[in-house]
């Protein structure tokens, strides 16, 4: 789930939650609409979370290339997270 799916989540969930005043039986829409907030704001979380770990903000890539003559050719990527 990307974090614009999450954000149509939270956003449909608050209208049901806050704005919809229906009685019916069976089914609980502000119950429904809580559910959905709850579950876009996890995703949101996850998503920027993941995000951050991909080289989103305070992480730096850093590739170094030896070619050294007894090595032959040796690429090393780094990450390093600040």
């Amino acid at each position: 789930m990307g974090i614009g799916v999450s954000l149509i989540l939270i956003a449909v969930g608050a209208v049901l939650a806050f704005a919809v005043h229906v009685t019916t039986s069976g089914l609980n829409v502000n119950t429904v609409g809580y559910i959905l907030l709850v579950v876009g704001v996890v995703g949101a979380l996850i998503s920027l979370a993941f995000w951050s770990s991909w080289g989103g903000v305070g992480s730096r890539r850093r590739t170094v290339v030896d070619e050294g003559p007894a090595a032959g050719r040796r690429t090393v990527v780094q990450d390093d997270v600040v």
